[in-house]
């Protein structure tokens, strides 16, 4: 057996990750990694085996880690409804709030939604977290009443963050109390019609994740495992590792603006960091509604995935559209891919072997990729909207052409030549059509999958984390 100074553990959908570094002198060094399929019916014994392959992969019968340290997305996130006055603005809000706090948005209900339906979806859904939102600061207040009335009737269980104008939000929180209803009462995520404030209502889901994922089987045993009694969602801490490169620490300067590809078993996530977007004035940013200028900001593509998710892909571009991506054709092979998608999603812990199947594989990842940074990106408008104020060549919605760095993170790119990684990025990005997409970006391959383990570090360790990553992330390209 032999001691680590540190293991990164990440429990995700398809597979179990385990990530060992060594630390001397205020520097990380990576020194091994290693992965199993993640069980299910019991977390614990995908830890074991990561740890086990770990080992086995240095010559070693064990390893002893000094500190732990661990992401998961295995809980598949909290379920959450948003519940707010207008339907756009709750939207926006709710999938702030949720961008790297470990929920999925499932539902969005305004005050246009029917009463009665909307206590039949609490019913129904029985979410974890209702983020309780609507009203600017000393704005409306009988909405936010209204919804918490609804919630009490309900009885659909879970907590409810109290997000809502602040002015009407100890009125709530006491009316909701005295019906038993757990509550966590955090700022306005919308304090005025130009300003988002997420980040007290990430923090509060964050904490719900941890005590939630408990109750998984296994999980409860991975919180007393690792050293600062936290597991991050693995998304949040992509999202935070993506920050740090991007933006640097207080002692060191980072990458500057990057998009992060995340292609997973079950999902492809899109992350961009702007840093300058920071600099706007209220009145460049515009209206919360209508732009998408905040400095970090990710997109989730749920039905997207290498395996999980692999019909999704068929299902949203056709089979015959995605064997287009690599230069196949026809309905046989069209039949077969879909037969194989179908397969994947029986047996996500399936490594292809045949060359047909890395073929397939591949093509399903330019596809994959192509959609989801184009629903990240935004776009130039093609027609007339007075409402908006948008006429034909503006550009609506996140605007990346400027952006020159683009990193790539998955399973597909840790275990795929250089040469297959780079040809699978740039048939993704050649077809840009109306995107506001990276014009001319250099690709950088996390071929060691470190930038979750770069966020996880970073709670701990910010400098030597961003230093590990421009090393070993930046510095490898």
């Amino acid at each position: 057996m032999q001691h680590v100074d540190l293991l990164v553990y990440d429990v995700g959908s398809t597979y179990t990750k385990v990530t060992a570094f060594k630390k001397e002198n205020k520097i990380l060094s990576f020194i091994g990694r290693s992965q199993a399929p993640t069980t299910v019916s019991n977390i614990e014994i995908g830890l074991v085996n990561a740890r086990k392959n770990l080992a086995q992969s240095m010559g070693l019968s064990d390893v002893a880690p000094e500190n732990v340290l661990a992401t998961s997305s295995a809980a598949g996130g909290l379920r959450m409804i948003a519940m707010g006055y207008m339907p756009r603005v709750t939207a926006k809000a709710a999938k702030e709030v949720a961008m790297s706090a470990g929920a999925r948005v499932l539902e969005i209900i305004s005050h246009e939604t029917p009463v009665d339906f909307r206590e039949e979806v609490l019913q129904e859904i029985k979410p974890d977290i209702i983020l309780l939102a609507g009203g600017t600061d000393g704005g409306d207040e009988d909405s936010v009443l209204e919804n918490a009335q609804i919630i009490v009737k309900s009885k659909c269980g879970g907590v409810v963050i109290i997000a809502c104008n602040a002015q009407v939000q100890p009125k709530v929180e006491a009316f909701l109390s005295s019906h038993d209803v757990r509550t966590i009462r955090v700022p306005n995520v919308m304090p005025t019609i130009h300003e988002l404030k997420v980040k007290p209502a990430r923090e509060a889901i964050h904490r719900e994740f941890i005590r939630q994922i408990t109750q998984a089987k296994g999980l409860g045993r991975l919180l007393e495992m690792v050293s600062n009694k936290s597991v991050m969602p693995t998304p949040g801490a992509v999202l935070m590792g993506t920050e740090v490169l991007a933006l640097g620490t207080t002692e060191n300067e980072g990458l500057g603006s990057i998009m992060v590809i995340d292609i997973g078993g079950a999902t492809t996530d899109v992350h961009s960091v702007v840093p300058e977007l920071a600099e706007l004035s209220n009145e460049e940013k515009g209206l919360v509604i209508s732009n998408e200028k905040q400095v970090s900001y990710r997109t989730v593509e749920g039905n997207l995935g290498l395996r999980v998710s692999a019909t999704g892909i068929v299902e949203t571009a056709g089979a015959i559209g995605v064997l287009a991506k690599v230069g196949l054709e026809g309905e046989d092979l069209g039949e077969e891919l879909i037969t194989y998608t179908k397969n994947l999603e029986k047996n996500p812990e399936h490594i292809s072997v045949t060359e047909k199947e890395k073929q397939f594989d591949k093509a399903m990842a330019i596809t994959a990729i192509e959609i989801a940074i184009k629903r990240h990106a935004g776009y130039l408008a093609q027609n007339f909207d007075p409402v908006m104020g948008v006429a034909p060549g503006t550009a609506v919605g996140r605007d990346l052409r400027k952006l020159q760095k683009v990193v790539a993170v998955g399973g597909i790119f840790a275990h795929s030549s250089e040469e297959d990684c780079q040809e699978i990025l740039i048939k993704a990005f050649t077809n840009r059509g109306i995107s506001l997409l990276p014009e001319n970006p250099q690709f950088i391959i996390d071929k060691s999958y470190l930038l979750y383990t770069i966020g996880a570090l970073a709670q701990e360790f910010p400098n030597e984390a961003l230093k590990l990553a421009l090393n070993n992330i930046y510095g490898g390209n």
